[in-house]
């Protein structure tokens, strides 16, 4: 229900199903950020932890991505830095992505080269991708240019680098 966009019947289920999993809880927070309800997505995260259930690598991409899109730059940010923190999860190129994607879509495009640039590891091709979408968003050409020559090098045959450009 919660993929189809029927929250409410996707909550009705979550709610009446007597031991929820992490799996569950994943599937509903992912409902929500998908969605664009990245409030009631922190909200049932906040649950999750009040009950002792363990958060893991799609929960953070989940909640991520639900900050995203609802323009929450602050709570993402304190949810990336508490993966390695009190939960122990240490964030991969997906999390930096979706971090990158927070950034963009909030016009904080310096902010996201930024933290690209002080990953710990090689930024692939998502990474660069999602400061290309956020420099599309907010017509940033230099570096969008920057973003697509570096997907390009990292992936020579991804056409879609050169749409997400063009439409800048």
């Amino acid at each position: 229900y919660a993929k189809c966009g029927s929250l409410e019947l996707a909550k009705q289920v979550f709610d009446n199903i007597p031991k929820q999993d992490v799996v569950l809880w994943n599937a509903m927070i992912s409902g929500y950020a998908q969605h664009g309800h990245g409030k009631d997505a922190l909200q049932l995260v906040e649950k999750m932890r009040q009950l002792g259930v363990n958060l893991n690598q799609v929960t953070f991409t989940s909640v991520l991505s639900a900050c995203s899109h609802a323009g929450l730059v602050e709570p993402g940010r304190l949810y990336f830095d508490s993966m390695n923190g009190e939960q122990g999860i240490t964030p991969v190129a997906e999390h930096y992505a979706c971090m990158v994607d927070v950034f963009g879509r909030a016009g904080r495009l310096e902010e996201a080269e930024d933290f690209v640039q002080k990953m710990p590891f090689q930024p692939s091709a998502v990474v660069w991708g999602s400061l290309l979408g956020g420099c599309r968003i907010h017509g940033h050409l230099e570096l969008a240019k920057h973003a697509a020559e570096s997907i390009l090098e990292l992936e020579p045959h991804n056409t879609a680098t050169f749409v997400l450009l063009s439409n800048i």
